[in-house]
């Protein structure tokens, strides 16, 4: 573990933040250790500890996690008294049941009157949702639960994509380990973005992702097309990002014809091979910039795009973010 080698006191540094992380039956146990552990760390780092953590639930008992492992609370909700700096609230399997009870509902209003950041981790959306505190907000949550978030509060705009959304004092964040990025994007809000680095080293993780990052890759996301020809003119797009990729050719790579490549294509992935193409050339231009020091139009001309301009603007529309800006923020991590 790292020492405390950081040694120069930010801005407030004296302030003693209190952070109090919500749990309840059925809760992700990632979402509270991802929070906690990554506060904790940067207490450890600086000059003197910023902030007071404590984990509460309703009753002040402890609870049981989706994985069946029991983690003790340390104080009961109606014994937080008011006036916080962060309030969390953790997702899980058991969110639907706990947004349902009016009295972890009424507690949570009553803390996020006088917290100055709130925030949910995962399926915890649903939570500040049913507390009314989404309302006319953008947020996110986990993407396999968005739409049945957006169905069920009309009046909060969801966006599945991204890692975490801040609105106001408000922030949300995507699932399960997105909340290791929320609690870095809180580090550096209060210390900077040099103690936030010197956590995600200690956490040995490889980067604080951007908020508006997608949530998944579309290599994670896509399941692997079981279809063989599906599968070899997929595997010919990621090794040769810069080649020819027109469906006429990877047709005559696949050969079979045009129309019945994008059939199958469309079919197997759920999108046409002129789309397929663009993202497998979007990733690959996204990790070029991540570990090479090459310039952007370089990259460009490597991935298939005809110009520099060209792909800041396919990575504007995918990414919602320029080519720079992604390179700036991944390196500084």
């Amino acid at each position: 573990m790292l020492e405390q080698t950081t040694r120069t006191p930010s801005p407030g540094a004296g302030h003693r933040r209190r952070v109090v992380v919500v749990g309840y039956d059925g809760l992700e146990l990632l979402d509270v250790a991802s929070v906690t552990s990554s506060l904790d760390l940067a207490n450890r780092l600086g000059a003197t500890p910023t902030y007071d953590i404590q984990f509460a639930t309703l009753s002040g008992q402890g609870v049981r996690c989706d994985s069946g492992l029991d983690l003790h609370a340390q104080v009961a909700l109606p014994d937080v008294p008011g006036t916080l700096h962060t309030l969390v609230v953790s997702g899980g399997l058991g969110h639907a049941a706990a947004a349902a009870d009016p009295r972890l509902i009424s507690q949570i209003q009553r803390l996020a009157r006088t917290s100055s950041r709130v925030a949910s981790v995962c399926t915890g959306a649903t939570i500040l949702a049913a507390a009314g505190l989404l309302n006319g907000r953008r947020a996110t949550t986990h993407w396999h639960h968005a739409d049945e978030l957006a169905r069920a509060y009309p009046a909060i705009r969801v966006d599945p994509a991204p890692i975490y959304v801040q609105d106001g004092r408000i922030w949300t964040s995507g699932g399960v380990t997105a909340a290791l990025d929320l609690a870095l994007a809180f580090i550096e809000a209060d210390h900077g973005a040099e103690r936030a680095r010197w956590v995600a080293m200690g956490l040995v993780t490889y980067l604080q992702r951007p908020g508006n990052q997608a949530q998944m890759s579309m290599f994670i996301r896509a399941r692997r097309p079981e279809h063989d020809i599906v599968r070899r003119v997929l595997d010919h797009v990621t090794a040769h990002p810069d080649a020819d990729l027109s469906t006429t050719r990877l047709a005559a790579i696949a050969g079979v014809s045009e129309r019945h490549l994008t059939r199958l294509v469309v079919e197997h992935t759920g999108q046409p091979p002129a789309r397929m193409v663009r993202h497998a050339r979007l990733q690959a231009a996204a990790t070029a910039l991540v570990t090479t020091d090459r310039p952007i139009s370089s990259i460009a001309k490597a991935t298939g795009f005809r110009s520099a301009e060209t792909l800041r603007q396919a990575f504007n529309t995918w990414f919602g973010i320029p080519p720079t800006h992604y390179r700036n923020v991944h390196r500084r991590r």
